[in-house]
């Protein structure tokens, strides 16, 4: 559930000339092709902007891209992101959207979080050792070797921060030799010189590249590795920080209750199931062909203005003639693959010792991402039956197998993963519904994040722009919204030259 591979690959059989009469024609001043986080950003700020003729084409059934959710038997749950952090000093826009929805409010002077939508405790637990733990660093005995690698490591990103700056969306961070430096090699060859070869350390940090990249510490920029850190609240060894987890917002549909949202407003100008085929720019407009999956035809759109807000190798397919920066950019970016499985069990688990069930849950030394609970916002005293959201991070080579293997399959690879550590699952099992992302974001890649062909589609001006986290070298919400966003601002200040 959740995607359709079918749609997408009509782009493989789009020949030039091969496309049959548009049925329909339609016009507007601004359409935006994608309806992730990026394409609603830009609706939302073109229509601020003082835009009232924007409609925005959608692939899916569903607006929301990586940030959409689903119900089982009632339960509301993710099938794609499932948190956002608070937002740092340069997410303004961000910042601004959390306000409007209530998320944020300022008090005596402070930025006030709505506690509520605040990720309730316990927020992280990590199973090692035989039993949970609380976090999901690996414990190190003060004075030990393994924590003096720790504490290395939290000082290489306090450095980091200190002084060559970092921050969250990237692209309002500086840009020097050293990040350059940084970018050109594989973060797990960096962590090698400097000595830092723990195992539990390593495993830590291979799991967060896995979790925000979709690739281990060996496939990412040492850029990226430190950026995960250094653009957020940094790094603190075991014992060393003040026991507080940094605050997110989560909800049991995950993101889903921010795209829902930010997409509502838009009504009828938000037009699911359309796969756009082609993007022809002319010299008093753009041509956009769409398949209507609904009534199985084509129709045709001319634009004043299009932003593209999908990942970038599909802007290179949509395209009838190619910037030279996306043709750069697109051998060098490749997308991880990504399951999500959302398993509906009638009663609680039977828990192992240590510490109580948590929101994110999270296996030492497993290929898996870990769970996160579905219920776990909830107020309820008594624990019943829940959603359980397993993420699996996969590697190029089996998105082949993600295609073709039967949901069955799937779905008994993550529940024998799962029974390893709940024998009880299976018996309380009632529903598994799996979500396929054959390219769910974007791999920072030794080389991408400082190629400049990426700086020249984010400053691309004209009738089609981009907008997309791909832009960013990696998918996280405050990268897509803030593009988004970025995309409507430069056409009003072209507007007002």
């Amino acid at each position: 559930m959740g995607t359709s591979p079918a749609r997408g690959h009509r782009l493989r059989e789009v020949r030039s000339g091969a496309l049959p009469v548009p049925a329909a024609q339609r016009h507007c001043s601004v359409l935006i092709v994608g309806g992730g986080i990026a394409g609603l950003a830009a609706a939302r700020a073109f229509a601020r902007a003082g835009h009232d003729d924007v409609h925005l084409l959608e692939l899916e059934d569903q607006a929301g891209g990586n940030s959409r959710g689903h119900r089982i038997a009632g339960l509301a749950c993710p099938i794609g992101a499932h948190y956002l952090p608070l937002p740092g000093p340069q997410a303004r826009e961000v910042s601004e959207l959390l306000h409007e929805l209530g998320l944020l409010r300022h008090e005596l002077g402070r930025t006030v979080a709505e506690e509520r939508h605040l990720c309730h405790s316990p927020q992280e637990r990590l199973f090692i050792d035989g039993a949970w733990i609380d976090g999901l660093l690996p414990p190190a005995e003060p004075g030990s070797p393994a924590h003096a690698q720790y504490r290395a490591f939290a000082a290489a990103v306090a450095q980091a921060q200190r002084e060559l700056g970092f921050a969250l969306p990237s692209h309002r961070a500086p840009w020097t030799a050293a990040h350059q430096a940084l970018d050109a090699m594989p973060f797990a060859q960096w962590l090698q010189v400097r000595g830092l070869t723990d195992a539990r350390l390593r495993w830590y940090l291979d799991y967060s590249c896995r979790d925000d990249y979709g690739a281990p510490a060996d496939s990412v920029s040492a850029w990226a590795g430190l950026h995960y850190f250094a653009s957020r609240h940094g790094f603190h060894a075991p014992g060393d920080a003040d026991g507080e987890r940094d605050p997110v917002f989560t909800w049991p549909e995950g993101n889903a209750w921010l795209s829902e949202r930010l997409a509502r407003p838009l009504g009828d100008r938000l037009l699911p199931g359309r796969t756009v085929l082609q993007v022809d720019e002319g010299r008093h407009g753009v041509q956009v062909l769409a398949w209507d999956e609904a009534l199985q035809q084509i129709e045709a759109w001319q634009a004043d203005t299009v932003v593209l807000a999908v990942p970038l190798y599909i802007a290179a397919r949509l395209l009838r003639s190619l910037p030279a920066a996306l043709a750069q950019v697109v051998p060098l970016q490749p997308h991880a693959p990504w399951l999500v499985a959302n398993l509906q069990v009638a009663e609680p688990l039977l828990q192992r010792q240590g510490a109580p069930p948590a929101w994110d849950n999270v296996v030492y030394g497993s290929d898996a991402l870990g769970y996160v609970d579905a219920t776990h916002q909830s107020l309820s005293p008594v624990a019943g039956a829940t959603v359980l959201t397993a993420y699996h991070a996969l590697s190029a080579n089996q998105r082949p197998a993600l295609l073709a293997d039967d949901a069955d399959t799937w779905a008994q690879r993550v529940v024998q993963g799962l029974a390893a550590l709940h024998p009880d699952l299976p018996a309380k099992l009632r529903h598994v519904a799996l979500t396929r992302h054959g390219h769910a974001m974007s791999i920072p890649m030794p080389g991408l994040r400082g190629h400049p062909a990426l700086a020249a589609l984010r400053a691309q001006r004209g009738r089609v722009r981009f907008a997309h986290a791909d832009l960013a070298g990696y998918s996280v919400f405050e990268e897509a919204f803030t593009l988004g966003c970025e995309v409507a601002l430069a056409g009003r200040a072209e507007r007002r030259n």
